[in-house]
């Protein structure tokens, strides 16, 4: 059987993800090689940005000066890019999964399966929910997640660095370590989804704390503290919702490598740093540094702090609780250190 790949989203990491993908169903014979990407339609000095991306092979708005693979089509219709595949990649903001699995709902094919590569997760009244389970639920199809210290533009330079994918079936595993692959981006994958998908999302929270730590420049024996209360904290939370989380996908690229890679570069640690340099709120720094990406931390943190208050769980997770306090309720900065 051949196997089609539609990508579900083109942002940063989404275009960096489209290099990969784009290369590697050329190297084996179960995969059609046309590769179908939906772009959420923008104008960019007047032109379609999918018009652009189709002629130039760049994503010249999220990932300018990188080259992607001419069998990677840009499709602005999101039921167009998916009605044949066979393996969806869903690299979307968090946000948007409802909507997005709703309008696919009965339009792709029964053999379908999908990957998420989305870190965060969907808060309910009665608690929160996995983007995998949204998408299985509402799709009826299988999910895995990709995770791991993957900042987008190091990995469309290609330079080394290795992720985790964790599976239900192990034959989408492997079909999807396939299409990621490469000597540059090595992938694991394990039989963990829930593991990696939670620490896709807490690590995020964990980064803001980071940038915090640099922002008052405490130096690398308090970002070292932070870190470590982080993970723990974070495997905490993890296996206190879900027992079968395992012990060792904290070790594995998505847990302690990306946590670092976290609180050392990346958006939230950025957004976190100058929150203390410059005074100015969250949300007024998104708009300035992010090019209309989403500060995933702040609001990963309201969404569990919101659990943690309705479970009366918050002395039992120090960091989480000051870190949404400070993004949220203007304690100052300096409490990260004292409140925990």
């Amino acid at each position: 059987m051949v196997e089609k790949v539609a990508l579900i989203g083109s942002g940063n990491w989404g275009s960096s993800v489209a290099k990969l993908i784009g290369r590697n169903v050329q190297k084996f014979d179960h995969f059609d090689t046309e590769v179908k990407m939906w772009v959420y339609q923008e104008q960019i000095d007047g032109r379609n940005l999918t018009d652009i991306i189709n002629e130039q092979h760049e994503n010249v708005k999220y990932l300018p000066g990188i080259k992607l693979p001419e069998n990677v089509v840009a499709c602005p219709e999101l039921v167009e890019t998916c009605k044949d595949a066979t393996m969806l990649v869903f690299v979307v903001p968090h946000q948007f999964v409802s909507s997005v699995c709703k309008q696919l709902k009965g339009k792709i094919p029964p053999n379908c399966k999908a990957i998420s590569l989305i870190k965060g997760i969907e808060v309910q009244e009665d608690g929160f929910r996995l983007i995998t389970d949204m998408i299985q639920d509402a799709l009826g199809i299988r999910s895995c997640m990709l995770s791991g210290a993957n900042i987008a533009t190091e990995v469309a330079e290609e330079r080394f660095c290795e992720t985790t994918i964790g599976y239900r079936n192990r034959a989408d595993g492997e079909l999807f370590r396939d299409i990621f692959h490469t000597p540059q981006f090595r992938v694991n994958i394990i039989e963990d989804v829930v593991g990696v998908e939670m620490c896709g999302a807490l690590k995020n929270i964990i980064a803001i704390g980071g940038g915090l730590v640099d922002g008052l420049k405490l130096g690398a024996n308090t970002k070292a503290a932070i870190i470590r209360i982080g993970l723990y904290e974070m495997r905490k939370f993890s296996q206190m919702f879900y027992k079968d989380v395992k012990d060792e996908t904290f070790f594995e690229s998505c847990g302690i490598a990306d946590l670092v890679t976290t609180c050392a570069g990346g958006r939230n640690r950025r957004v976190a740093e100058a929150h203390v340099t410059t005074g100015k709120s969250f949300d007024q720094l998104e708009i300035e540094m992010l090019n209309g990406q989403k500060l995933q931390g702040t609001s990963t943190a309201k969404d569990m702090y919101n659990i943690l208050t309705k479970k009366g769980l918050c002395d039992e997770f120090p960091l989480m609780t000051t870190i949404y306090r400070i993004c949220y309720e203007d304690l100052p900065p300096i409490r990260i250190v004292e409140d925990i």
